[in-house]
């Protein structure tokens, strides 16, 4: 049966990473009744394993509430929970363009956090109607005046609306329900116009082919209709389609303001792409929606299979990934000590680590990733520009006219005794300080211009830890400035580990080469002869450290009598190390390289 167009309510949660959203998703679906009593459990929405362990939510995940309001009126409510982590912003604005409606959550002990501000604008800038919501009421250390005072002072929202919950408890939820139904507007849409919905989402099923996520913005789609995706003009047959509970629901129709899914046997994994217009092939509609904006990765890191026979599977595993993460960018690379892999565009360091994870757990692969880079702009002197994130690409210094490399703007809100440590941990990033401004007389905005390198690798965790967690962080690319980049090279025992390769900022470049050969040192099993790991610019050699070689004690055998016969056995024994080690070859293991890729030491 259709659900008549005004009772339908389209709503995400919003809010900084770790005030609750998955939490107060649970309590919704407890209210529906969608789980079994026995089979309820924390973080319901969050589907993969990864994010149970970390306690952060990656994917934005929908889900169909059926609710019956104080009046005895039947509603559907469709919840699309988000995550919070600066990394994830694009995830976020994919929620919000299928929603009508917000429910900005504010943990009532941290208040008003960097990326709450963040998603705040991005949901005005797309209209919605935004509900605040105090959340964690239940904390003895909870402040609602102070929290309300924020709601009206930082964000402008009207604290008068303010609804109280402890999603924990469920203290509130039935209010904040009504709420929903009240403040939210209905979507709008011409059910009798030709179909036109959104694709939002998608994921790869290995039985059904891709299962993709729409919202439907005008007109009807049915079982046996034959579809139409705007981007490629690639038509298919709906096989299934329905709406998202604790699982896929059957539907015969999809209706314009419903938040559903349509399997149509769509083997063909690039004919999807997110933000793609779908509509009916026998009645299309006039112009496509105006979807997302186009994703720019700001880290690039290159990912090779350790066992050079699973590349295929490394490439089929790449290419469902981006089905279900539409901001994962890459192309195909190859390196000499690693073979052949794949050059990938990342949100940032946790988007990169969290596609490290999934490839091995989901794929049951197992893969090296490189040294993560930025994009930096060259002006070579002979006028030509050029766009490198591949150190492999840097070209001859002496031909280089001028470097960029990307700004940001850093957005840091932090209570007033951490203020000292974070400007220097800005400072030492590199950072300019461009505002300070008192929130009020507990809180402080930091706002810095820095070079995203520097916040690549060690910035996000060194920051919670001078701040003791309170600190949050949000930042923007504002474009590109003038810098001074090298190439930094490490070789083991006089060749190139090509994989390795960095570019850095010249004056970063000692440090950065010491802390790596220490690095390399630890992890790189001994010989029979000694290995030199050296850190070069150019021919100029400006880090070693020296693995020394195992020893056999061969003088054990000789029991007093003449020197000269321990002479003779020691350098028939050095002869023999050097011709080994112009032969030898060192192993550089994927541990190693994975230690390298944990950043610097703060020793």
């Amino acid at each position: 049966m259709k659900t008549p167009q005004e009772r339908i309510r389209n709503f995400c949660i919003i809010a900084h990473i770790d005030h609750g959203k998955s939490t107060l998703a649970d309590r919704f679906i407890e209210r529906a009744h969608l789980v079994d009593n026995r089979k309820i459990m924390d973080q319901m929405l969050d589907s993969m394993d990864i994010e149970r362990e970390r306690g952060i939510t990656i994917k934005s995940q929908a889900v169909t509430i059926p609710y019956v309001s104080l009046d005895g009126t039947s509603y559907e409510l469709n919840l699309v929970d988000t995550p919070g982590h600066v990394d994830f912003s694009y995830e976020v604005s994919r929620a919000i363009s299928s929603c009508e409606g917000a429910l900005l959550l504010i943990d009532a002990s941290q208040g008003v956090e960097a990326q709450t501000l963040a998603n705040m604008y991005m949901a005005m800038e797309l209209d919605l109607e935004i509900i605040p919501v105090i959340n964690k009421i239940d904390l003895p250390s909870a402040d609602i005046p102070m929290i309300k005072h924020q709601i009206d002072h930082d964000l402008g929202l009207d604290q008068d609306i303010a609804a109280l919950v402890s999603a924990k408890t469920g203290q509130g939820v039935d209010e904040l329900l009504e709420m929903i139904v009240e403040y939210i507007p209905p979507p709008s849409g011409d059910r009798k116009a030709p179909a036109k919905a959104l694709i939002f989402d998608s994921h790869y099923d290995t039985y059904r082919g891709v299962i993709v996520h729409l919202r439907m913005f005008e007109g009807t789609l049915s079982v046996n209709e034959e579809i139409q995706f705007w981007f490629n003009k690639s038509q298919y047959k709906i096989e299934e389609m329905g709406k998202f509970q604790m699982g896929l629901i059957k539907h015969n129709f999809l209706s314009a303001g419903d938040v559903g899914y349509i399997i149509a046997g769509i083997k063909t994994i690039s004919d999807i792409r997110i933000g793609d217009t779908v509509t009916s092939a026998a009645n299309p509609c006039e112009k496509p929606l105006t979807g997302f904006k186009e994703v720019k990765p700001v880290v690039f890191s290159s990912i090779y299979p350790v066992d050079s026979n699973e590349y295929e599977e490394l490439h089929s595993a790449i290419d469902k990934l981006r089905l279900n993460d539409a901001s994962l960018v890459y192309e195909k690379d190859s390196s000499a000590a690693l073979g052949f892999g794949f050059r990938c565009g990342f949100l940032g360091m946790l988007h990169l680590e969290v596609v490290q994870e999934r490839i091995e757990r989901e794929f049951d692969l197992s893969i090296v990733f490189t040294s993560p880079s930025v994009r930096y702009h060259l002006i070579l002197k002979d006028g030509t520009k050029m766009v490198i994130d591949n150190p492999l690409e840097f070209p001859d210094p002496l031909s280089i006219s001028s470097s960029e490399e990307p700004f940001i703007r850093a957005n840091i809100i932090t209570p007033s005794e951490y203020v000292g440590s974070l400007i220097n941990l800005c400072m030492e990033k590199r950072g300019v300080q461009t505002a300070l401004n008192y929130l009020d007389e507990k809180r402080v905005e930091l706002i810095y211009e820095m070079p995203l390198a520097e916040v690549l690798f060690d910035f996000y965790d060194r920051m919670k830890s001078v701040s003791r967690g309170y600190a949050s962080f949000d930042y923007d690319l504002i474009g590109y400035r003038a810098t001074l980049l090298s190439r930094l090279d490490i070789m083991v025992n006089g060749s190139v580990v090509d994989a390795l390769s960095q570019l850095v900022f010249r004056e970063n470049a000692v440090a950065r080469a010491r802390n790596v050969c220490r690095k390399l040192k630890n992890e790189i099993p001994k010989q029979q002869f000694k290995i030199a790991i050296q850190g070069s610019i150019g021919s100029t050699i400006i880090a070693r450290e020296t693995i020394s070689a195992y020893r056999k004690d061969v003088t054990a055998k000789c029991y007093g009598g003449d020197i000269s016969r321990k002479r003779k056995l020691l350098e028939k024994q050095k002869e023999g190390k050097k011709r080994m080690k112009m032969v030898g070859n060192v192993e550089v293991p994927q541990k190693a390289f994975l230690a390298v890729l944990k950043g610097d030491d703060n020793d």
